[in-house]
């Protein structure tokens, strides 16, 4: 009896010593495991998370103002000059701002391959303003029988104080990083401003004197506008502990309607996935 009583302390003292030196497993709460040797995080599901970054905008005003200066200028007889195709030098415009947001979305997973949707939002201000003049006297007497001196001053500009984003995102997980891509649609918000003020003078002779008619202006302005565009980009998710992980961005927004202007932002964020 003695002799099998050492012999079961002895078989004991090597399993414990055997556990002892076994390596920890990496398992991690939330997570897939192959084996014992390996595991994956576990992405699928729903997601929230805050945000913050710094971007750039580029606004293109060239050609924002034609149609108003033509609708001003309709059948008036200095559109002979073709006032309304001047290029009036407005040109394009960039700004640099700060911004903040939110970001929500759902996964889902089949083994390393990532699939999903998410929603962005971005709070700033991104835009610009442009202002420019043009003038010509005309080569020749126009239809009136007098020769005119046209002088044009147009401004435009736009502020963008809200954008969102709905994107389709792929990603591929890579233990506890989740590098992606994305693409979708933007809308934002945005305050646009537009004015035209054409000043005509007119003479019996090219070098005049000059005689100045009254003056035409036009002005659109709107507050609150929604403006549409596209966007893609490129990040990576990482798994901190947990359902918790950070985020780093680079995302570029092209808004196509009213005044063209590209957005490009970088950001950082903290998310949890449920």
């Amino acid at each position: 009896m003695r002799r099998l009583l050492l012999v079961a302390v002895m078989c004991g003292a090597a399993s414990v010593a055997s556990a002892a030196d076994m390596p920890d497993l990496p398992f991690l709460r939330g997570s897939f495991t192959e084996g014992l040797s390996t595991s994956t995080v576990n992405w699928q599901g729903f997601y929230v998370g805050g945000q913050g970054g710094y971007g750039s905008s580029d606004a293109k005003f060239s050609g924002s103002n034609a149609t108003m200066l033509a609708a001003l200028l309709d059948h008036n007889v200095i559109e002979q000059m073709q006032v309304s195709q001047w290029n009036l030098g407005l040109g394009g415009r960039s700004a640099r701002s700060s911004a903040f947001g939110a970001f929500a979305g759902y996964n889902s997973q089949w083994d390393d391959v990532v699939i999903g949707l998410e929603v962005s939002y971005m709070h700033g201000s991104f835009g610009g303003a442009s202002r420019a003049t043009k003038e010509l006297v005309s080569g020749s007497a126009l239809s009136d029988g007098f020769f005119h001196d046209v002088a044009v001053d147009s401004s435009a500009s736009i502020s963008i104080s809200d954008m969102a984003t709905f994107r389709a995102r792929a990603a591929y997980a890579w233990g506890c990083f989740l590098p992606y891509m994305y693409g979708g649609f933007a809308l934002g918000k945005a305050d646009i401003a537009r004015s035209v003020t054409v000043r005509d003078a007119v003479s019996l002779t090219i070098n005049g004197p000059f005689t100045s008619l009254a003056t035409l202006n036009a002005t659109d302005a709107v507050h609150n506008h929604l403006i549409y565009g596209y966007t893609a980009g490129l990040g990576v998710d990482v798994n901190l502990v947990g359902g918790l992980f950070m985020r780093a961005e680079w995302e570029y927004i092209r808004f196509t309607s009213q005044i063209d202007t590209n957005i490009n932002t970088v950001r950082a964020g903290l998310g949890y996935k449920f």
